[in-house]
């Protein structure tokens, strides 16, 4: 695995799973820089579709290269 040289060389995505106590379900969608560590995004939603989290990373990309 190749080490990041720069910011936005590489990121990391990941589902984070929680409950309120009134029993509703809801994740959250990290999406991290691997060189700078920032959270570029933190997307919060009750069911994440694959084209959701395509559009996250389409905007991430449009405004990184803005």
């Amino acid at each position: 695995m190749a080490i990041p040289q720069g910011p936005i060389h590489r990121g990391s995505l990941d589902f984070m799973f929680d409950a309120l106590d009134d029993g509703w379900r809801f994740r959250v969608l990290n999406v991290i820089d691997d060189f700078s560590r920032e959270g570029l995004a933190a997307v919060v939603d009750v069911s994440t579709c694959g084209a959701c989290v395509a559009l996250q990373l389409d905007r991430i990309a449009e405004i990184r290269s803005a």
